[in-house]
């Protein structure tokens, strides 16, 4: 059996240089997808952390969850699920969380979902308390509480960072393991790139801002329904963004201003990146290497100015897209001869490196997926898919596994069969990823971003194909949580061949009865 190293990432879209970014420098994780398989089109449930997370380790959607904000815990608001480390725990493994993995507070019983997911209590960084505090140093070298915000770290309590403290943990916990005999499940959750922006400052001389662009669609699009336009709440209250006191909820940012929100992400990117460097090249100085499964993901992706948004909360792909790679030794890797190295570390200010992932897969995939996906890689029985109705069932997923598309990597996407005359048919068994966004009114409101459950008056429902993404805004009743598929408030439909940014919605302009009844039939299963 081998053991599983699972990296979970907050608010990092697929900006790395394995999925094509020529700008950003990230040569860890590169070097990563270069020994894996890499999903080209994977999609969270949810662009908001808390649902989203909960979704991936328990392998249920957000309507099963019925977790669509951050203010309950699943156990004792929908059904007693188990979760994808709980599973892993229950067969032998001994299981850890560091960094955030959970959503910590309510939506994980204030325990990380400890004892239930957890073998030994999860570990957080001493210094996450500091993240929102006035650290950033500004005008005058006095501290505001910035959402741009490169710091020296020996000025910074404690002299570190929470991301520093989790790789330093991950790794004493590799060192713990290689002694035991027993298999573990370790999974990281790393910080950065989410809000504020706050990384060490010498990674800025990686992104001068002379090479740093703008978005390549920076305005809202005209068609957009406003219901579907999120409008970045948790930006503007940063005391830098606030001081450019921007109109609600359109903005926009003044353009020199993007650039530096954009130049800081990258930046955090390879900030981030060295940190998963120093991990894997930990696990080849255990020996481990050749016998753990690595999984490389993050919970949803982050708009960088796209559409005129900024951070998750909407279904667009930049909102709900995100990078998910699997490391799986003998599998997508020829296993490395003793004492050779798989992940020597790379140092993201000297290396350029330009590693092509091992095999690649454009299929349609849904985070949802990990939990069965995991249990078959590591080789347990894979939980049964879930019934209709699975509140009542402690252990299933809705999410099938994707270890079916690790071995057809090459033939990209499946020829259509000949013989499907009927389009619904054909229709039906392309792979689709959805989405879905919870909103309180069909216009910008100040909590349009996060809406706390019994404010919730709209549900986005978003169906990602290769060709298209098609998205239906409907009544919902947060008390008895319905969907009513008779009123429809609004609808978006992209098609990607032509409009790959998704500015140009059709969805007025063109039949899709057949979109309607799928994303219905979809959700009726």
């Amino acid at each position: 059996g081998m053991n599983v190293l699972f990296i979970v990432v907050d608010d990092l879209r697929p900006l790395l240089g394995c999925y094509g970014d020529n700008v950003v420098k990230s040569p860890n994780i590169d070097q990563l997808a270069s020994q894996s398989i890499v999903f080209r089109n994977a999609y969270a449930q949810q662009a908001v952390c808390a649902p989203s997370r909960v979704s991936f380790l328990t392998g249920r959607r957000p309507d099963t969850t019925r977790l669509y904000d951050f203010y309950s815990y699943w156990r004792v608001h929908s059904g007693n699920y188990s979760t994808m480390p709980q599973y892993f725990k229950e067969n032998g493994y001994m299981t850890m969380s560091v960094g955030k993995v959970f959503h910590p507070g309510v939506s994980s019983n204030y325990s990380d979902d400890y004892p239930y997911s957890w073998s030994i209590p999860p570990f957080h960084p001493s210094t996450e308390k500091y993240e929102n505090d006035k650290t950033c140093r500004g005008k005058g070298g006095r501290l505001y509480a910035n959402l741009v915000c490169p710091i020296d770290v020996t000025e910074m309590p404690g002299g570190t960072l929470p991301d520093i403290q989790t790789t330093e943990e991950a790794i004493r916990l590799l060192n713990v393991m290689k002694t035991k005999k027993q298999k573990f499940f370790l999974a990281v959750g790393y910080h950065k790139p989410h809000i504020p922006l706050r990384y060490p400052q010498e990674f800025l001389k990686l992104y001068p801002l002379e090479n740093i662009t703008l978005a390549p669609d920076p305005w809202v699009p005209e068609k957009l329904p406003p219901v579907a336009y999120n409008p970045w709440m948790d930006i503007r209250q940063r005391d830098d963004v606030k001081a450019l006191n921007v109109t609600f909820p359109y903005g926009p940012l003044p353009d020199d201003f993007q650039r530096l929100i954009r130049q800081s992400y990258y930046a955090a990117v390879s900030y981030l990146d060295m940190q998963v460097g120093l991990l894997l090249n930990a696990l080849d100085d255990v020996g481990l290497s050749n016998n753990t499964i690595v999984v490389f993901t993050a919970d949803h992706g982050w708009s960088l100015g796209e559409h005129g948004e900024w951070a998750k909360y909407s279904n667009f792909d930049v909102a709900t897209q995100v990078p998910l790679m699997f490391y799986v030794p003998r599998m997508t890797t020829f296993s490395a001869s003793k004492g050779e190295r798989v992940f020597p570390y790379l140092d993201p200010f000297s290396h350029i490196v330009g590693l092509v992932p091992q095999g690649q897969s454009k299929k349609m995939v849904e985070l949802v997926s990990l939990f069965s996906t995991l249990a078959e890689l590591a080789g347990l029985q894979v939980p049964p898919a879930c019934p209709e109705t699975s509140f009542h069932v402690a252990l299933c997923t809705e999410g099938a596994s994707i270890v079916r598309y690790f071995k057809s990597s090459e033939q990209m996407v499946q020829k259509k069969d000949d013989g499907c005359n009927d389009t619904n048919k054909c229709y039906s068994e392309e792979p689709v990823a959805f989405s879905q966004y919870p909103r309180p009114a069909d216009t910008p409101q100040w909590d349009s971003d996060k809406p706390k459950l019994k404010d919730i008056r709209i549900m986005g429902y978003s169906m990602r194909t290769a060709d298209y993404r098609y998205t239906l805004w409907v009544q919902f009743n947060p008390e008895n949580f319905s969907a009513d598929f008779e009123d429809v408030h609004a609808g978006e439909l992209y098609m990607m061949e032509t409009d790959p940014n998704q500015d140009n919605n059709i969805y007025n302009n063109t039949l899709h009865g057949h979109l309607f009844k799928k994303i219905v039939d979809f959700l009726k299963h």
